[in-house]
């Protein structure tokens, strides 16, 4: 890590990392760390709340949908305790909708997982308007639509022909693409 990034963390570098995918949140966790962040983690909406109310960092990456609820909901305490707070929103599907409800919340940024600490770095040290550098590795077209296929399929509770339905697309077309393994 050069010089030049440890000065834009500024003297603050307390993140907190707030997913219920216990694997990735250590992972991003180790990643921020070797960064010159210090992390800490929290697995649900409850935890992170109390987390940014007791201790607000300056800087967060939280995940949209937990178990127990919303990440928003943390985002809300995060800017409420702490206004200059820079939070990246990390969620599995991407959606205008989602994003925009996510930005007026307060986050700072919107990343569609699996995001990869170096864009989450990006996106939590950019300034004011300017955009962050566009992703290395960003998910192809055919894994975006992929991932979308399967988000239905399991709001339908697998249900094939409900799904089917919903997207609009034949049956059978829908039962060949989830025969398919996802698109990288």
């Amino acid at each position: 890590m050069s010089d030049h990034e440890l000065d834009e963390l500024g003297e603050d570098k307390t993140l907190l990392l707030v997913d219920d995918d216990e694997p990735f949140l250590r992972r991003l966790s180790r990643a921020m760390e070797k960064r010159g962040f210090e992390p800490e983690l929290a697995g649900s909406v409850a935890a992170g709340k109390a987390i940014a109310t007791a201790r607000p960092p300056a800087y967060a990456v939280v995940d949209l949908r937990l178990e127990d609820g919303n990440g928003l909901d943390v985002v809300e305490v995060l800017r409420e305790r702490r206004p200059d707070v820079r939070i990246v929103v990390l969620t599995g599907y991407g959606a205008i909708a989602t994003a925009v409800a996510a930005v007026k919340a307060g986050a700072t940024d919107y990343l569609s997982k699996p995001a990869d600490a170096n864009d989450i770095m990006n996106a939590l040290l950019t300034k004011g308007d300017e955009l962050p550098p566009p992703p290395e590795n960003p998910m192809s077209a055919d894994r975006v639509r992929w991932e979308h296929i399967q988000r239905v399929y399991e709001l339908c509770d697998r249900n094939v022909s409900e799904t089917a339905r919903r997207l609009n697309m034949h049956r059978r077309t829908l039962q060949r693409i989830l025969a398919k393994r996802s698109p990288r």
